[in-house]
């Protein structure tokens, strides 16, 4: 009898990462993270020697006094949560040329509504008093401008950016993530024709705690 030729079934093979998959998803991380990378990288910097850069504020200030019919609109709309007053917004684009932003804080005080301003690289307040004395109606406005540095740097930070920049800053987090680990496998697939490989790695992971141990007490 002759040998059975069929063919056996052959086991079914999970599917392997393979390293094209790996070199995809490196240069994937790398090209959207890239603009992040190079901007908290410089501002890292800027932000280590901030003490060393010298920045000067540019101030600007003015006061005011809101007409007695719109003061009244607005005292009648003061409860401790409520929103700004639309006649107030509107008469501050229009006669001062103050837009408040949606994200504004507003505290209403005793007898004076105060309205914080925080953005990056800056920072701005107004202030109306309320009442019934002399000093009602009276408007005092101050906004401060770090310049362009300041601004890079509160971005490095997340201050007063709103929210879709914090979730930029949550995506360049994981596409950091995602080059690091795929660098990292790439290593270890060319590591054995590469020699100097995990010497240096080792040295990478290394570094920064002798600095701590040596530099930081």
């Amino acid at each position: 009898m002759g040998a059975d030729l069929t063919p056996t079934p052959s086991t079914p093979r999970r599917p392997r990462w393979h390293l094209g998959s790996l070199h995809r998803w490196h240069w994937i991380s790398s090209a959207v993270a890239l603009a992040g990378m190079l901007l908290f990288a410089i501002t890292g910097f800027t932000l280590n020697h901030a003490a060393d850069i010298e920045a000067r504020p540019v101030l600007r200030q003015w006061q005011a006094r809101l007409p007695a019919e719109l003061l009244a609109q607005v005292q009648r709309a003061a409860a401790p949560r409520a929103p700004l007053p639309p006649v107030l917004g509107d008469w501050l684009a229009q006669q001062r040329g103050l837009r408040v932003p949606p994200g504004a804080s507003l505290e209403w005080r005793d007898d004076e509504l105060y309205i914080g301003m925080p953005r990056p690289g800056g920072d701005a307040w107004l202030r109306l008093t309320l009442g019934s004395g002399n000093a009602a109606g009276e408007l005092e406005f101050e906004d401060s401008d770090r310049g362009w540095l300041a601004w890079a740097n509160d971005l490095h930070k997340g201050r007063h950016s709103g929210r879709w920049w914090s979730l930029f800053i949550d995506l360049m987090a994981v596409a950091c993530v995602v080059f690091c680990i795929t660098g990292l496998l790439l290593l270890q697939r060319h590591a054995r024709h590469r020699p100097g490989t995990w010497p240096v790695t080792a040295m990478g992971l290394l570094l920064p705690l002798l600095v701590l141990l040596l530099a930081v007490h």
